[in-house]
């Protein structure tokens, strides 16, 4: 099975509801209509796939631990609950938390995460999806990397400039 990580924006509203009922979480994913938000801002979404867990240790510089707010996408935030059947787990995370993830990912260079891109250790501590030292012929798995992490940037920032939450799931 695959375990793909999305991240959506959220209102303060929609997190709180969240929380309070998270057996809405699956509906919450799946609304293409803005669940639950009356405050009329449009989502934002970013699907990192399966670059999720590479990304964790080119931030952090571990498979699951980290300081935060860049160990964000395996650690932190509230606990929203687990998509049955056995479909993963998401997280929030206040608007007040996002500004300071912004921060932090604003601060980080390419450079530093260059460095710290290592394909045999990745692969020793078993980082997702586990090809990092035998990548297939076409694929350039730094480059992709950075890429995504370029993206995740501009993402925590839109979403940090519109005072939301934001959402990790994982599954």
């Amino acid at each position: 099975m695959e375990m793909l990580c999305t991240l959506r924006s959220a209102t303060e509203g929609q997190r709180e509801a969240l929380l309070k009922a998270p057996e809405h979480l699956e509906d919450f994913l799946d609304d293409e209509e803005d669940f639950g938000d009356t405050e009329g801002a449009r989502f934002l979404e970013l699907d990192i796939g399966e670059t999720w867990h590479g990304l964790q240790y080119l931030l952090t510089g571990s498979a699951w631990e980290g300081t935060p707010p860049l160990d964000f996408l395996v650690r932190g935030g509230e606990d929203v609950g687990h998509i049955p059947p056995d479909e993963g787990t998401a997280r929030i995370f206040t608007s007040a938390q996002v500004k300071q993830l912004s921060v932090a990912l604003q601060a980080l260079s390419p450079d530093t995460l260059k460095r710290r891109f290592n394909a045999g250790q990745m692969q020793q501590l078993d980082i997702y999806p586990g090809l990092w030292d035998e990548p297939p012929d076409d694929a350039d798995p730094l480059a992709e990397l950075l890429s995504y992490f370029e993206e995740l940037g501009k993402f925590v920032g839109q979403v940090a400039r519109r005072g939301h939450a934001l959402l990790v799931h994982i599954g």
